[in-house]
């Protein structure tokens, strides 16, 4: 008999986790947005609080639903042969409803002057970049995010350190990609605010189609190629 929860409870897993990790993840580029007039220092703080509530969010939940928390890891999931094709739609709106639900409390909880100048914690496009060079961006932080994962939590030999190393990654795709694209990295952090605010800039499919194209790749590679023992 299998150990693995059952689907309801790896549904509220994720969708709290992904709640946890949007909420950290925006209110802090909220927060800096309003207090921090460094743009260095804004990065760091936002590379932080991303990266830290992110392992948080998956040392909590790993246990109960492996802690994908992102469209993007749970698709590459799939494709890496580590979740059934059946739990990745559910684990996908789960997610998208959990980043939703941290967006609106962070418009019903936060002046709109603050949140609008900050677009709501949802990431941007710098200007100094074109949307073929932000979708490039997202593809190749999300496919070293997804290593990480399959690196340090999914394959058997990982050294066991929960969500510390995808923290880490998350963290440091956040201080080489922030200012370019905001360095979403997931479908759920990037949509979740946007859903809330009801505000759409014309390239929000680049986080979409960057994050699943990049940790697709990486699933595969994975997979096929570094996790053989032979």
């Amino acid at each position: 008999m299998s150990s693995e929860p059952r689907l309801e409870r790896r549904l509220v897993a994720e969708l709290l986790g992904t709640f946890l990790f949007v909420f950290v993840g925006a209110g802090s580029a909220i927060a800096t947005q309003s207090l921090f007039s460094n743009p260095g220092s804004s990065l760091l703080i936002g590379a932080l609080a991303n990266g830290l509530g992110l392992a948080v969010a998956v040392s909590i939940t790993m246990g109960i639903s492996g802690g994908a928390l992102n469209p993007a890891v749970t698709i590459a999931l799939f494709l890496g042969k580590k979740m059934k094709g059946k739990d990745v739609v559910p684990y996908i709106i789960a997610q998208l409803i959990g980043a939703t639900l941290a967006g609106a409390v962070l418009v019903a909880s936060v002046p709109n002057s603050l949140g609008s100048g900050a677009n709501w914690g949802a990431p941007s496009l710098s200007s100094a970049i074109t949307v073929g060079q932000g979708l490039l961006l997202e593809l190749v932080m999300t496919f070293f995010l997804v290593m990480a994962v399959y690196g340090t939590a999914v394959d058997k030999r990982a050294p066991k350190i929960a969500g510390f190393g995808i923290g880490l990654a998350v963290l440091t795709d956040v201080l080489a990609g922030g200012p370019f694209t905001g360095a979403a990295m997931n479908p759920a952090r990037a949509m979740g605010p946007m859903f809330a605010s009801l505000t759409f800039p014309s390239y929000w499919w680049i986080y979409w189609i960057g994050p699943i194209v990049g940790g697709g790749l990486a699933g595969l590679i994975y997979n096929r190629v570094l996790e053989k023992e032979n």
